[in-house]
C-alpha cells in the first residue's frame, strides 16, 4: 500500500481503496510518512486532539514539521503549552505561522475588533491564508478532525480531497471519541491546555471562545455570538 495521492490527479478508486485497507490511526500516520516524507505537515491548533497527534506523529517521525497558525489572539494558556510541548518533543520542528497582516495593520485596513464585525474575514486574513502559504510547499496536511465533533465532520475519512487547498488532508483520529482523546492523555501523562479543565472543550482565539455547558456540543464555543461554525481551515464534505 505505497499509493501516493496528489491534488493535482485525484484519484476517487485510489482514495477508496487507501480508506478501506488503512486499518486504524497508527497504520494512517505510519503511511502517511512514509509515502509523502517531508512533503506533509501537520497543522495543530494545540487541543486535546492535538496533543495526542503530536505524541502519535513524534513516534513515527520525531522531526515532523508541525505549524501553529498564531493569530496574535490566542490565550496565554495556549502560548504557555506550546513551550511546553517544545520543550517535551526538542527534535520537532515547530513553527509558529504569523499572518502577513500586524493587529495594528488590520485595525487600519479593516477597522478595529474585525473579529466582532467580520469574523469571517478575520479568519481568512490570519488563518487561512497563512495555511494556505505554507501547504503550498507541501502536497498533503495532516489535521485532528474527529467525526464527533460536529454535524459538519461526520463525513470525514482518513485520507480527504482538500477542495479549500488544493492538498490531500489526513485525518488519523476520526474514529476517535472525546473519551477516547482524554484517555490517551492521561495514560500517556502528557501535558494539555490549562483552559480544559475549566469548561474550555475547543480553544481558539481569546477573542471568539468562551466557556461552554458540560452537557452542550463541544464546539459551541466557538463564534458563540456569531452565525460561524468553523473558521474556514475545514469546509463540510
Amino acid at each position: 500500500m505505497n499509493e501516493k495521492l496528489v491534488y493535482e490527479n485525484w484519484d476517487d478508486q485510489v482514495q477508496q481503496g487507501l480508506n478501506k485497507d488503512l486499518k486504524d490511526f497508527m497504520d494512517v500516520i505510519k503511511w502517511a510518512y512514509r509515502v509523502y516524507g517531508d512533503k506533509i505537515l501537520y497543522s495543530c491548533s494545540f487541543g486535546a486532539e492535538g496533543i495526542v497527534l503530536i505524541d502519535l506523529i513524534s513516534k513515527v517521525d520525531p522531526k515532523a514539521t508541525v505549524v501553529f497558525l498564531d493569530t496574535d489572539l490566542h490565550f496565554k494558556e495556549t502560548y504557555s503549552l506550546i513551550d511546553e510541548i517544545k520543550k517535551k518533543y526538542p527534535e520537532l520542528k515547530i513553527k509558529m505561522i504569523r499572518p502577513s497582516l500586524t493587529l495594528e495593520q488590520q485595525a487600519d485596513k479593516y477597522g478595529h475588533n474585525l473579529w466582532e464585525r467580520d469574523p469571517n474575514l478575520c479568519c481568512h486574513t490570519r488563518k487561512i491564508k497563512p495555511l494556505e502559504n505554507e501547504l503550498s510547499h507541501v502536497d498533503a496536511w495532516i489535521s485532528g478532525l474527529r467525526r464527533d465533533q460536529s454535524f459538519s465532520r461526520r463525513n470525514t475519512e482518513y485520507v480527504n480531497k482538500d477542495n479549500t487547498f488544493k492538498r490531500v488532508k489526513i485525518c488519523p483520529l476520526i474514529h476517535w471519541t472525546w473519551d477516547d482523546v482524554w484517555s490517551y492523555i492521561e495514560l500517556n501523562n502528557l501535558p494539555y491546555n490549562a483552559l480544559h479543565d475549566n469548561n474550555y472543550p475547543s480553544i481558539g482565539c481569546e477573542k471568539c471562545t468562551t466557556q461552554v455547558l458540560k452537557a452542550a456540543d463541544t464546539r459551541s464555543g466557538r463564534w458563540a455570538t456569531a452565525e460561524k461554525t468553523e473558521c474556514g481551515l475545514h469546509q463540510p464534505k
